[in-house]
């Protein structure tokens, strides 16, 4: 029996960015590619945190610093495998589908890297296109829909907290 046809992470269509990576007082190394990341500081990306939008995943990093930050490429967009995490509000509980928009889920801690698959992700609270109750979820929405990132195929289960997915950028 022949497994069915999913789409897999393709090589980028656009150049990753280099970018300053962390702070000065703590800059990122090699143990950081494949987090998620934000924009944190002048010309510098910093690790996401739980339910932050996610903006890129860092590439690569330089062993050298350059004024003390850690230098990097950041990929803004394309697409990445990820391991499903549940739900924004309980990141370890529920599912996410195809169709799902999302947000950086549970971290590994900075200097650590990812060893057991991919970066996590949630399923977000606010969905695009979805219609706000308040103007605060509205807010939210807009700030969401800058970075939108949406699971485009389960690769290992339904959606399931520990599913491997891939998302892709949408509007990039």
């Amino acid at each position: 029996m022949s497994r069915a046809f999913y789409r897999q992470e393709v090589l980028p269509s656009s150049p990753a960015i280099t970018t300053r990576l962390g702070l000065v007082s703590a800059p990122y190394g090699a143990t950081e590619i494949g987090k998620f990341v934000k924009q944190g500081a002048e010309s510098a990306y910093i690790l996401c945190a739980v339910g932050d939008n996610i903006e890129g995943y860092i590439t690569a990093v330089e062993a050298a610093t350059a004024n003390g930050f850690g230098i990097g490429s950041v990929q803004q967009e394309d697409s990445k495998f990820v391991t499903c995490d549940g739900l924004q509000a309980t990141p370890g509980t529920g599912t996410i589908a195809v169709g799902d928009y999302v947000v950086c889920g549970t971290v590994v801690a900075k200097d650590t890297a990812i060893s057991s698959g991919y970066a996590r992700v949630c399923k977000a609270t606010v969905q695009i296109g979805s219609v706000p109750a308040d103007l605060t979820a509205a807010g939210l929405m807009v700030k969401a829909s800058l970075f939108p990132w949406r699971v485009v195929s389960l690769q290992t289960g339904a959606g399931a907290v520990g599913t491997t997915a891939l998302i892709e950028r949408v509007n990039a």
